[in-house]
């Protein structure tokens, strides 16, 4: 496989607690990667590991062939490696447009302004664009958590638990903005717990389990895996 992006036995304990027991993932470049499992699975952590806000005690990364070794957060994010949170924390106190020219100036962007007005448009939002971030309601953040962290320019893009706490129809508007992205390139990780959503999403899928890759393949073949369905299901 072409990959973007090589974790290969990656390790990280808390005191004695193993959170990633030797995990290896690899996702190649356009690639749609769903990343499944119970709680306290290691999802969050593993991608942690690779966005390097935490380091592994074991194991390597590398991205488009170079490696990443202790490599800070904001110099993965220049190479090209960005993602969203569970929780999303904007500057609540700054409008929507303003929220987007911080990152977008940090990239040294040629025209943050109307770049900025240009995400907003593409993520459904320019019609708050002048609004605190502070009051939008919890689809609008989740869009403009993907709208900041695409201002970067991101070749790989890690989606956490982006659809959490949204209706069925947001979920789907969530979806398709990810659906689009991808298409336009960006390699796309999604870590999730709806189901649905990493049905309708992924080209492959991998699940962890109590720090380990238990399943990986397509969709069906790991819904279906035994090993999944212990995890989540019990004996």
């Amino acid at each position: 496989m072409n990959a973007l992006l090589r974790a290969e036995g990656i390790v990280k304990r808390f005191g004695g607690f193993t959170a990633l027991d030797t995990v290896s993932v690899h996702v190649a470049a356009g690639e749609r990667l769903g990343i499944i499992g119970p709680n306290g699975s290691g999802k969050t952590t593993l991608m942690n590991v690779i966005a390097g806000r935490m380091r592994p005690d074991a194991g390597s990364i590398t991205f488009d062939g170079a490696g990443l070794g202790g490599m800070p957060a904001w110099r993965r994010a220049r190479l090209g490696i960005a993602r969203t949170f569970q929780i999303p924390l904007p500057f609540g106190g700054l409008s929507l447009h303003d929220n987007l020219r911080v990152p977008l100036e940090q990239q040294a962007e040629a025209d943050p302004p109307g770049r900025a007005n240009a995400l907003l448009a593409e993520f459904g939002l320019a019609r708050r664009a002048g609004d605190l971030a502070a009051d939008l309601s919890q689809v609008e953040l989740r869009k403009l958590e993907l709208a900041r962290a695409v201002a970067g320019g991101p070749r790989l893009l890690i989606s956490d638990e982006a659809m959490a706490g949204l209706s069925g129809a947001e979920i789907d508007e969530v979806l398709e903005l990810l659906l689009r992205l991808n298409a336009r390139g960006i390699t796309v990780v999604m870590i999730e717990h709806m189901m649905r959503a990493i049905m309708r999403f992924s080209q492959r899928v991998i699940c962890l389990d109590v720090g380990r890759v238990i399943a990986e393949g397509t969709p069906d073949a790991v819904v279906a895996h035994p090993e999944l369905r212990r995890a989540y299901l019990g004996a």
